[in-house]
């Protein structure tokens, strides 16, 4: 007979996000307490909390899914930059700059300016 799972399913039945950063000695993926979700990642990316993002991986182990979501969330931070006017660091910019294939920053602005949205 099976014994339960000591990890409660209702805590595991969301999306997490894990952060290969690359750190001096090598890449390795960023602990967090309980996982991290989509808010709390692009909220900690922009406040420096991670210091040279390589990827992110989404997952969700009650679904049973895990996808690189690198692009998305380079997106999303791309989007909050613009709209929100966040400073970001040289080494967050790179990361956006290379899941998007382009170069970010002031002409973003100055199109959302141009569009009446700024």
């Amino acid at each position: 007979m099976a014994s339960p799972s000591i990890i409660p399913n209702d805590r595991l039945d969301k999306d997490f996000y894990i952060v290969l950063d690359d750190f001096r000695d090598g890449a390795a993926f960023r602990e967090t307490d309980e996982g991290i979700d989509h808010s709390t990642l692009i909220s900690d990316l922009l406040t420096g909390q991670y210091d040279r993002v390589l990827r992110v991986v989404a997952l969700n182990p009650v679904e049973g899914w895990s996808r690189d979501a690198s692009e998305d969330i380079a997106r999303e931070l791309e989007r909050r930059v613009a709209a929100e006017g966040h400073e970001i660091s040289e080494a967050l910019k790179d990361f956006i700059e290379s899941q998007l294939g382009r170069s970010i920053g002031v002409q973003l602005a100055l199109l959302l300016r141009i569009g009446g949205r700024g």
